[in-house]
C-alpha cells in the first residue's frame, strides 16, 4: 500500500488501511454506551446532531449538518464541554489527553479530538461517519466524560491535518456539548 493510499484512508476516516480501503466504517460490538450532541450556530440556531456510540476498540461518530455555509469544514472534539456563542471559545482547546501536536498528517500527532472534515453542500446539508480509537466514552483519561465534559465545534475552514495547534481551521462556527444517552 502506498503512502498516499494510507494519508486518504486517515484523512476519509474509513476503514483501517490494512483493510486498503475497501470496506466500511469498524462497527464493533457496541458497549451498551452512548451519546448525542445538538450543535448550534452563533445565532443559537440548531445546524446538526452527532451521535456517538461506544464501540469496542473506539467510539463511531455521526454528524449530520444543516444550515451551514458551502465548503469543507473542519470538525473537532474541544476540552470543555461548554458552547457559549457566538464564539464558542468556552469549548477550549482540542480534546488532547495525551499532548500531542495537531493533526491527522502530522508525525507528532494527532490530538485525540482530531477528526475528518465534513463537507457541506451548496443546500447547506452535510454528513460525516467516521471512528476514532483515541477517545472512549467509558472510563479512563481518554474519556469525553471527564470532569468538564467535551464539545465537538465545526469550523469555517478545512482542516490541513498538519498545522499545529488547529490545522489553520479557522473561526469556530457550530458547537454542541457531548452528553451520555
Amino acid at each position: 500500500m502506498t503512502s498516499a493510499t494510507i494519508r486518504r484512508c486517515v484523512v476519509l476516516g474509513l476503514a483501517s488501511v490494512l483493510a486498503g480501503c475497501r470496506g466500511a466504517l469498524p462497527l464493533g460490538s457496541a458497549t451498551g454506551i452512548s451519546a448525542t450532541a445538538e450543535l448550534r450556530d452563533g445565532r443559537n440556531q440548531v445546524v446538526g446532531q452527532a451521535s456517538f456510540i461506544d464501540v469496542t476498540g473506539g467510539v463511531r461518530i455521526v454528524l449530520e449538518a444543516r444550515g451551514l455555509p458551502a465548503g469543507e469544514k473542519a470538525v473537532h472534539l474541544h476540552e470543555v464541554g461548554t458552547c457559549e456563542a457566538p464564539a464558542f471559545t468556552s469549548a477550549g482547546a482540542h480534546f488532547n489527553p495525551q499532548h500531542r501536536q495537531h493533526g491527522l498528517l502530522n508525525p507528532e500527532g494527532p490530538h485525540a479530538g482530531d477528526l475528518p472534515n465534513i463537507t457541506i453542500a451548496e443546500n447547506g446539508t452535510g454528513r460525516l461517519e467516521t471512528f476514532t480509537d483515541r477517545v472512549t466514552l467509558g472510563a479512563g483519561t481518554t474519556s469525553l466524560f471527564d470532569t468538564d465534559g467535551t464539545a465537538i465545534v465545526i469550523h469555517a475552514d478545512p482542516d490541513d491535518f498538519k498545522t499545529d495547534p488547529a490545522g489553520t481551521s479557522g473561526s469556530r462556527i457550530a458547537c454542541g456539548v457531548v452528553t451520555k444517552k
